[in-house]
């Protein structure tokens, strides 16, 4: 029975390391972004700070602490009723009407274009994965044609080999394929070096182990959005422009605050003072105590500073609104780029395909003649290099087209 039950255990652990490593082999682009957004400290210091303006309200919103004033008479004040022994008063101040309600709905304005920066935290953050993300496949892919390079290399020296020991070819062509083959070889390791930092950048945005694994598909998956520069909505969506938005809002609420500061502050109290009794027989209201309600009335008459405080908030809102224009500017330029650069790339690609179904040809041309006459095996040589750096192009061009086209979703906040 134990021996049984150790089978049974041994076999729970061998299914889970199985269903755990066929989870990371799985794992898409997107389960990635995932990980970011709960792990990436950027991000999480990005929401801390929209938790923390949320706390903003509470504290301008509430009243005053009221003020208590307790005297102890070390010498007895005589009143007409008995001797005055100790006295408390209490006083509540009140802002002017609306005062902390619009305070209120700045700091929660405030609070608002907070999270607007958390957004774009985290898409600044998703549009750094999915460049890494890019930047790994072009290198994997890249050591995939190089490999397969040194394999067609092999093969094109077990053909110059066998035309030199028949007497049709010359050995300084085995001697040039392995030049070549050295030379892919050391192309191959140096990609590899590569590969290394690029994990350790992709993990670190991810915040896990730097040597976590990484799963790279076949192709990278490219959507495209039908929109133009033209549209006023284009960048409706995007946290920068939004953030500004709530914060202008958030501006006109404490100009709002501020010019309410500048009315009167009324307070509202009690006075309470304990009398003691005289030794007159018949007098009335001996010893009774004194309670006397006050009412209290600040006078807001320096003017200067709360004028102060509404030009500083007019020129600050003067500010928001020209960093609007300027990031709305820069976000019309960006744009443009990117999509030019997703044109670019596509039509590199359709080029780079066109000449590699060319160049495949002429290389099967090539190796036909060769085996004939044994002739023109440097030129094959050339060409194959050439379709190596046309199949690498490729790839560089699909990976630029990805970051472009990614760039674009990050400029109008399209992200998964």
């Amino acid at each position: 029975m134990r021996k049984y039950n150790k089978y049974k255990i041994l076999n729970f652990l061998i299914l889970a390391a199985i269903l755990w490593a066929t989870n990371l082999n799985s794992q898409t682009l997107n389960d990635y972004l995932g990980i970011a957004t709960q792990n990436n400290p950027e991000i999480k210091a990005a929401y801390s700070e929209f938790e923390a303006a949320l706390q903003k309200a509470p504290q301008v919103s509430s009243l005053p602490d009221p003020s208590l004033t307790m005297s102890a008479f070390g010498r007895m004040i005589e009143t007409r009723v008995g001797a005055q022994e100790a006295r408390f008063s209490l006083m509540q101040m009140f802002p002017w009407f609306g005062t902390l309600e619009a305070k209120k709905n700045a700091a929660n304005l405030m609070a608002e274009a907070t999270f607007q920066n958390y957004l774009d935290s985290k898409n600044e953050v998703f549009l750094m994965v999915k460049k890494s993300y890019a930047e790994i496949y072009e290198i994997n892919k890249m050591i995939r044609l190089e490999e397969k390079n040194l394999e067609i290399l092999d093969n094109y020296r077990e053909l110059a080999l066998s035309k030199f020991k028949n007497g049709k070819g010359a050995m300084v062509d085995v001697v040039r394929i392995d030049i070549k083959r050295n030379e892919s070889a050391t192309n191959i390791q140096l990609l590899k070096d590569q590969n290394q930092p690029l994990q350790i950048e992709f993990n670190s945005l991810l915040n896990r182990e730097l040597d976590a694994f990484i799963n790279i598909p076949e192709s990278l998956s490219i959507v495209e959005n039908n929109v133009h520069v033209e549209r006023d909505s284009l960048f409706n969506s995007n946290p920068k422009l939004i953030r500004l938005d709530k914060k202008l809002l958030s501006l006109e609420a404490e100009k709002e605050a501020e010019r309410k500061e500048g009315y009167p502050m009324i307070g509202l109290g009690l006075d309470y003072s304990i009398i003691s009794k005289r030794d007159v027989p018949g007098l009335e209201m001996n010893g009774q105590d004194a309670i006397m309600p006050m009412l209290s009335v600040t006078l807001p008459i320096f003017r200067k500073k709360y004028n102060a405080k509404q030009k500083e908030v007019d020129f600050m809102m003067q500010a928001t609104t020209f960093e609007k224009q300027a990031i709305k500017n820069k976000l019309k330029t960006n744009y443009s780029m990117a999509n030019y650069n997703v044109s670019k790339a596509k039509t590199l690609k359709e080029l780079y395909v066109k000449q590699t179904e060319s160049t495949q040809q002429a290389i099967s041309l090539l190796i036909a003649a060769y085996s004939n006459s044994g002739s023109d095996f440097e030129e094959i040589l050339r060409m194959n290099q050439d379709l190596l750096m046309l199949q690498t192009a490729t790839v560089t061009a699909h990976k630029n087209q990805f970051i472009a086209q990614s760039n674009i979703d990050y400029l109008i906040s399209k992200q998964e």
